[in-house]
């Protein structure tokens, strides 16, 4: 008869070298733009596969920093990412809120109507919001940018609240109601301390679909001043020839805003906050 610890041995192994197999498949790609970043003279191609590649320099990030407007897509990426995670959080707990715990007129047509929009992509937006945006006078504008970025977060937010508000047991409202707590103390205090998960989840989607997003931007986004990081890297791009350095030392550098913003909120990323809250 097999030995159960032996058998949970293999199956330990067996678990760890194939989620050491799919970390490997993630990275490489990542090694590989980092070392294009490293190699001089802006060289793509090359038969070694050394990391640190031979003559490794790091003139395409001085570059960057001191030769380009590499900073000033940044800053303008960090204002339009910030605002659009700031509104989409702020109109996500709130309206995820209502849907999960009050009942009105319209209600399901109005949930059925926010999944829907899900439904089509981007692209077929880029028109409506184009021609919305001229006759509001925010075309070519941050403004206009962080519009159109909350209005496409906004359907996946508000269903992840509302999913997760559906979890919350409404007997802890009914208690504090009891106890003499106003609505919004109980909203602002109980509810949402324990909706820290759902909000973390609600953050780093509104942040990462500003962040990296292309297609709206070089729609929307027309004065070079405006420029966020995507349409900044894109110039590095020609018909005739492509800065291989700069554009793969930028998208290194891209990356680690959204890396760093993960592990600030993987703390909350996790569920199960409310067992307990409630005895059976």
């Amino acid at each position: 008869m097999p030995n159960p610890r032996s058998l949970s041995l293999k199956g330990k192994i067996g678990a760890y070298a194939v989620l050491t197999l799919f970390a490997l498949f993630a990275v490489y790609p990542v090694v590989t733009v980092f070392s294009i970043s490293l190699r001089p003279a802006g060289q793509l191609l090359s038969k070694s596969l050394a990391i640190i590649p031979e003559g490794a320099t790091l003139d395409s990030y001085r570059r960057l920093f001191f030769e380009e407007p590499f900073l000033r897509w940044m800053g303008n990426s960090l204002i339009v990412s910030l605002a659009v995670t700031v509104v989409g959080v702020g109109l996500a707990i709130t309206a995820g809120y209502a849907f999960s715990r009050f009942k009105f007129p319209g209600r399901s047509a109005a949930m059925i109507g926010i999944i829907t929009t899900q439904m089509f992509p981007v692209s077929m937006l880029l028109l409506p919001l184009f021609i919305l945006l001229i006759k509001l006078h925010l075309y070519d504008s941050f403004l206009g940018l962080i519009v159109a970025y909350s209005a496409t977060a906004l359907p996946f937010t508000i269903w992840q609240m509302k999913g997760y508000y559906d979890t919350i047991p409404y007997s802890l409202e009914e208690a504090a109601t009891i106890d003499g707590a106003s609505p919004v103390y109980t909203f602002y205090k109980i509810i949402l301390p324990l909706a820290l998960p759902a909000l973390a989840i609600t953050a780093l989607f509104s942040f990462m679909s500003a962040w990296s997003e292309y297609l709206v931007a070089v729609v929307l986004i027309q004065d070079t001043d405006l420029f966020t990081l995507p349409l900044g890297l894109k110039s590095y791009q020609s018909n005739m020839e492509a800065s291989w350095g700069l554009y793969s030392a930028g998208a290194i550098i891209v990356s680690l805003p959204v890396v760093l913003f993960f592990m600030f909120v993987s703390r909350w990323l996790i569920s199960g906050l409310t067992l307990g809250s409630v005895k059976g």
